[in-house]
């Protein structure tokens, strides 16, 4: 990968970041194939989104941050997915970990975990997946500890900072802590060597004896966790970020196929109506416009879903009602349920009309359906549609849960 220094101006409006992660895209997408079967450890990816000035993106302005809204973080997702399916992925598994402080604790650690992000350009990873075990957190006067392991922990080596979340062993409440990713007591796997998505370093960790003041818990005063409704918007969005993803891999895909079919796809010579060229085909048009009428729609969708969420995360957290949670929630969840089925039907069908060459592994067109796949089992889209059926059938709200 040529990396890039950002030596023009500095974006100032939502458009101009957006155009900034255009050009991110487009420094990814050279080698993106090559990246993804070396399946190296993605330092130098990380260091571009840096360099360019998107890792914080939702920073406040006064440590250096651009201040923009979620709606523009999930626009920036989607474009550089669309050049690495993985480091779209990586960056909007940041933006949600970088929010976590908003999201669960105290105006005080709000501002302390923001200017140490913003101010020093970190980046987040995670280590919270909940179908495993629990870390387990031992109370030692002033100090939590942490233990155990996770099988997934997106960011792992390339992260400075990484969330952890643990059940107290004595009261089984759950604490959200933000700790340094290079230390003695943290180790990942190195593990991660899936299908696709291959460079999101998401495998396994390791940790032993990681030590966290009280005063770092999230949300908790003297000791005492402080609910608000708002706190269960993690999960919604995080599930867009997902959708957003989807989608620039999705859009990625659609326009190889075209370009492919336009440069090197031949007619069939069999038909009876031969044409000169495959552009000219009926059925090749007839799959193309299928498939592009069905992701402008998922499109729409999620940028509609994005606008309802982006309101609701920057409006006052105490503000937030259990009815407009649910709403969100199933609003994203009928976008993510649709652009996973898009994208797999759009990642597929491009081989149907780019022809039995576009197969060839020189030419990488299976990297945008192996990325969907992969990270489209997160977790089952059937209970997204779900979701939605109780909605419209029942006028019942999802509960908010760790997949809700």
């Amino acid at each position: 990968m040529t990396t890039r220094n950002w030596t023009d101006a500095r974006p100032a409006t939502a458009a101009e970041w957006i155009e900034r992660a255009k050009d991110v895209a487009a420094v990814l997408a050279t080698d993106a194939l090559a990246r993804d079967r070396a399946n190296s450890t993605p330092y130098e990816e990380v260091a571009l989104l840096k360099d360019a000035g998107l890792v914080t993106l939702l920073g406040p302005r006064e440590h250096g941050g651009a201040g923009e809204s979620w709606e523009t973080a999930y626009r920036v997702v989607r474009e550089v997915a669309r050049g690495d399916g993985s480091i779209g992925q990586l960056l909007g598994y940041h933006y949600l970990w970088a929010w976590a402080a908003r999201l669960v604790g105290t105006t005080e650690q709000i501002a302390a975990v923001e200017e140490l992000y913003t101010g020093n350009n970190l980046f987040f990873g995670g280590a919270v997946n909940p179908r495993d075990d629990d870390l387990v957190i031992a109370d030692e006067g002033d100090w939590l500890v942490f233990r155990g392991r996770k099988s997934f922990s997106t960011g792992g080596k390339v992260s400075d900072l990484t969330v952890l979340e643990g059940v107290l062993e004595d009261s089984g409440g759950h604490v959200f802590a933000i700790v340094p990713s290079d230390q003695q007591g943290i180790t990942f796997g190195d593990d991660w060597d899936n299908l696709g998505q291959r460079l999101t370093e998401s495998g396994s960790v390791l940790v032993e004896d990681v030590r966290v003041p009280w005063a770092s818990a999230a949300g908790y005063v003297d000791k005492e966790f402080r609910p608000l409704t708002y706190n269960t918007l993690n999960v919604p969005t995080i599930q867009l970020v997902f959708a957003n993803f989807y989608l620039g891999i999705a859009q990625a895909a659609l326009q190889a196929g075209l370009a492919y079919t336009a440069e090197r796809t031949r007619p069939w010579p069999y038909g009876g109506d031969n044409k000169d060229s495959a552009t000219e085909e009926f059925y090749v048009l007839d799959a193309f416009g299928d498939l592009q009428a069905k992701l402008w729609a998922a499109e729409a969708l999620i940028d509609k879903a994005g606008a309802v969420l982006s309101g609701l995360l920057h409006a006052e957290r105490e503000s937030l009602t259990e009815r407009q949670r649910g709403e969100a929630a199933v609003l994203i969840a009928a976008a993510k349920q649709r652009i996973i089925d898009t994208g797999l039907e759009v990642s597929s069908r491009i081989f149907e009309v780019t022809g039995a060459r576009a197969t060839a592994n020189s030419v990488g067109l299976d990297i945008y359906w192996r990325n969907l796949r992969t990270h489209s089992l997160h977790d089952p889209v059937a209970y997204k549609r779900v979701e939605v059926g109780r909605y419209a059938l029942l006028g019942e709200l999802p509960e908010p849960t760790w997949y809700t």
